[in-house]
């Protein structure tokens, strides 16, 4: 796979956005998002992502420029309406704002509709724990098309649901949870069929219903399984509850709208640590606690203990010093909309 350093893929998706008609403020705020989550290791919310957020721009799907309106509001809380805009640039200044009105208010929670996919959620929490701050957030994708099947159903019923926390430490890498309610992100079943690679069984079933390891029989009309395996219901339980934070709070609804518009809805919120403790010791005792777990003897096989988030901030390490691997398929897509847009020469994708 050819590899990259990290700028250089953020020179090329941008000028890629900018030739599709989004602002440059705005191509610089969705190409930081999907480089931060190639460094971490989250290709499927990497690059690979900007030929499909162009196919949507070009659909009327995605409206760069658009407004970011707030429609109801109180001291503490938000909501907000992206008109169908960047959601990397509609959340990330919603939780920009949550932030500055914990600040004051102690907590605060916001709600976000009618925005294009977010990617990968931990970078909006990690925006309120590198102010101080615990941050929360779940997401939904609407009324898009679902992608998981309930537990016992062979359907899919839901979409894969993330939820992340991140709290504020004095670890050398953020302490953070980002994980899809579902037994694997679409985005990593996506990521195998374009490097085609085979998938472990128990993350999707085929369109009969059957357990299968090929990527392509998502698309083909089969489904994500659940968190969890036979405790599957867990799974479905904690999807079900970030639907109706993100789809019935905000106003979405749920079921699939027949236009298949991509709308990420989220819910957020703001902890002050301060107005619990004294931020300092906080920071302390989270990494003592985290040195406390990773203090446990490894199992048979296992490399030891990682702090959640850990993983991450070792990857991000490795890829900065070694490049970005990108998938031929991706870099193919991209050198075709360079030469589309006649930027192959300027950006070197010949």
């Amino acid at each position: 796979m050819p590899r990259a350093p990290a700028a250089r893929l953020n020179q090329i998706g941008s000028a890629l956005l900018i030739a599709a008609g989004a602002p440059p403020e705005e191509a610089e705020i969705v190409m930081r998002h999907c480089i931060d989550a190639n460094l971490a290791g989250h290709d499927s919310h990497g690059i690979i992502q900007i030929p499909t957020y162009i196919d949507r721009i070009a659909a009327g799907h995605i409206v760069p420029g658009a407004k970011w309106d707030i429609v109801q509001e109180s001291a503490t809380t938000t909501v907000v309406d992206g008109n169908w805009g960047f959601g990397y640039v509609a959340n990330e200044r919603a939780m920009k704002y949550t932030i500055e009105k914990a600040r004051t208010a102690n907590v605060a929670a916001a709600t976000v509709f009618r925005q294009g996919h977010i990617g990968r959620l931990a970078s909006y929490p990690l925006m309120a724990a590198e102010a101080g701050m615990i941050g929360l957030i779940t997401a939904d994708s609407g009324r898009a098309p679902k992608h998981v099947a309930p537990f016992g159903g062979r359907e899919a019923r839901l979409g894969t649901n993330p939820i992340s926390i991140a709290v504020p430490s004095d670890l050398d890498g953020p302490l953070f949870l980002d994980m899809a309610t579902s037994a694997v992100a679409a985005g990593k079943v996506s990521l195998a069929a374009a490097r085609g690679q085979a998938i472990p069984e128990g993350w999707i079933l085929d369109p009969e219903g059957n357990p299968t390891n090929d990527p392509k029989q998502l698309r083909a009309g089969g489904a994500l399984l659940p968190l969890g395996g036979s405790e599957g219901y867990k799974g479905t339980g904690l999807a079900v509850m970030v639907e109706i934070l993100c789809g019935l709070l905000t106003g979405l609804g749920f079921g699939i709208d027949p236009t298949g518009r991509h709308n990420d809805g989220c819910f957020m919120a703001v902890f002050n640590v301060e107005a619990f403790r004294p931020l300092a010791t906080f920071k302390r005792e989270v990494a003592d606690f985290a040195a406390f777990l990773k203090a446990t003897p490894p199992s048979v096989g296992s490399p030891g203990v990682f702090y959640p988030g850990e993983i991450e901030h070792l990857k991000e390490m490795e890829r900065r010093r070694e490049g970005i691997e990108v998938e031929e398929a991706t870099w193919k897509k991209l050198q075709a909309l360079a030469a589309g847009y006649g930027l192959t020469e300027r950006l070197g994708l010949g």
